[in-house]
């Protein structure tokens, strides 16, 4: 028996398919199975052979990709990556996938899609092997329903008695299926919650459709952080994509810095570089939560974060989508405690009062 990860190609373009399969195909531990032009087909070889992981695109002949999805995560759900267009449709368009069940995202420009994919070869095999680690479950009613915030009057006495120069923060480090948890965490979260900065790994160009899609549930303003942005009670502040987010402290005033640089942890934003700067700017005024996601970033920026004198958390095995991330933090002792997804709204409001 192979234990190789088996994958399902589904692109309406042959080209897309051929780069695709070259790329994963190099991987010893990836093996495509398939390809299919468009879901129909896609379905047919369902019948005959499970894949551990589709990849789909989002803009397809007789069936669309989301159209699909749907269809797949209500009946027999399977890793799905979505494949999309470095465009504001494509952006939009795949934030509707995440909310339906999609795992992971990989871009692809209009033209030089070929060059372009062949330089993204480690991003589309994490992302294949991030998703074969998920588990996927038939979509239900969403943690959105419950709208009953017990926290909200905890969380105005301790507004009221914070002092300018104590002012608490919350900062939140998510990956792989993170984009439906943060979803889950921030409808909960009442109007007057402390600020809150997010790294969640996303391509660049996609964090501003996600940012808006969370405002549109959320009680609190979400913004994509931009440089100088500055972080107040109410507020949400969301990494965006390709670039490293920075806290910083000017007297008793929270702001961001953007900036480039280096990947880290295999990441850019990344959750260390966040997580680290909370650490030095904010210390024992913060509140942090590594949630679900493939690897280890923000394991280390937790840790540093609880030396300063912060309350951590991760998010617990049994409601991650993958527990990597958050498994890391916990055998380096950075998290106090792991939480169920449901939890974590109150627990982290608790933490700040």
């Amino acid at each position: 028996m192979s234990n190789k990860i088996k994958v399902l190609i589904v692109d309406d373009s042959a080209l897309v398919r051929k780069v695709l399969s070259d790329i994963l195909s190099s991987d010893s531990g990836i093996e495509v199975i398939g390809q299919a032009r468009d879901p129909i087909f896609a379905l047919e070889h369902i019948k005959k052979q499970r894949p551990d992981v589709i990849t789909l695109d989002v803009e397809m002949p007789r069936m669309d990709g989301v159209t699909f999805l749907k269809k797949l995560m209500s009946e027999d759900p399977i890793p799905v990556v979505m494949c999309s267009s470095l465009t504001e449709r494509g952006a939009d368009t795949a934030m509707e996938a995440l909310k339906n069940g999609a795992v992971e995202i990989i871009t692809k420009p209009k033209v030089g899609v070929k060059g372009f994919l062949q330089e993204a070869v480690d991003e589309v095999i994490h992302a294949v092997k991030a998703a074969a680690k998920a588990r996927v479950r038939k979509r239900v009613v969403s943690l959105e329903v419950q709208k009953k915030n017990s926290a909200d009057v905890v969380l105005t006495k301790t507004t009221r008695a914070m002092s300018e120069t104590t002012e608490k923060i919350i900062a939140i480090g998510a990956s792989t299926g993170g984009t439906q948890a943060l979803r889950d965490v921030l409808a909960m979260m009442p109007a007057i919650s402390p600020g809150i900065l997010i790294v969640q790994h996303m391509p660049e160009k996609f964090t501003s459709s996600f940012a808006n899609s969370l405002n549109d549930i959320s009680p609190m303003d979400v913004y994509e952080a931009q440089k100088g942005m500055r972080l107040t009670p109410g507020k949400v502040l969301l990494a965006p994509g390709g670039k490293h987010m920075l806290l910083k402290r000017s007297g008793a005033q929270y702001h961001v810095d953007i900036i480039d640089g280096p990947l880290v942890s295999r990441h850019r934003p990344s959750v260390d570089v966040l997580f680290r700067s909370v650490a030095r700017y904010a210390g024992r005024n913060a509140v942090g939560c590594l949630m679900t996601g493939m690897g280890d970033d923000g394991a280390q920026g937790l840790l540093e974060m609880k030396q300063a004198g912060a309350i951590t958390y991760a998010q617990d095995e049994a409601t991650s989508v993958v527990f990597g991330m958050p498994k890391e933090a916990w055998k380096r002792g950075a998290a106090k405690e792991l939480i169920a997804l449901k939890k974590i709204p109150r627990t982290l409001l608790n933490a700040c009062s």
